[in-house]
């Protein structure tokens, strides 16, 4: 919601210092009168502030609602997104803590290329990843590991993008 839409335009003290310049007072009727209408504007504004939490919220999208089932619907979406947020946030650690295992592998893996011992670093390095894994109570296979089985009892590999 922007700020225009939270400005509830309300008539200030200044259009009754004008009243009182010209030099009559407001009656009983007119001050009854300017009462209703902020009040209506107040309660115009509430009502769009429902209105726009109801579109907000994608289970109450083109339905009608009262105002208890609106609140009870948007606190329930909040709820929802919140541990939805929470569950992708664990992911994100849990992606990352992966990645920095893989970028040790590659690492090794390079540094035993270049020393001409590869064979042995492949094993070292692998080793050291499913003791990594094990540590943070995460099961990652390598890519030769890895696989899905088909419906008809084949098994297809992923493949890393190089």
């Amino acid at each position: 919601m922007s700020d225009e839409d939270r400005d509830v335009d309300i008539e200030s003290d200044e259009d009754d210092d004008e009243s009182g310049a010209s030099g009559g007072y407001m009656t009983l009727a007119e001050k009854r009168a300017h009462h209703n209408a902020l009040e209506r504007k107040r309660r115009d504004h509430i009502k769009e502030s429902f209105h726009s939490l109801r579109d907000s919220v994608p289970s109450l999208l083109g339905e009608k609602a009262s105002r208890a089932q609106i609140l009870k619907q948007a606190t329930d979406y909040i709820t929802f997104m919140s541990k939805k947020n929470h569950a992708h946030q664990n992911d994100i650690e849990d992606i990352k803590r992966q990645n920095g295992v893989l970028e040790q592998q590659v690492r090794a893996l390079e540094r035993a290329k270049a020393a001409g011992t590869f064979a042995a670093a492949q094993s070292a390095s692998l080793d050291a990843a499913s003791s990594s894994s094990k540590s943070s109570g995460k099961n990652y296979k390598s890519e030769s590991e890895s696989s899905d089985s088909e419906p008809d009892g084949k098994t297809r590999r992923k493949k890393l993008k190089t």
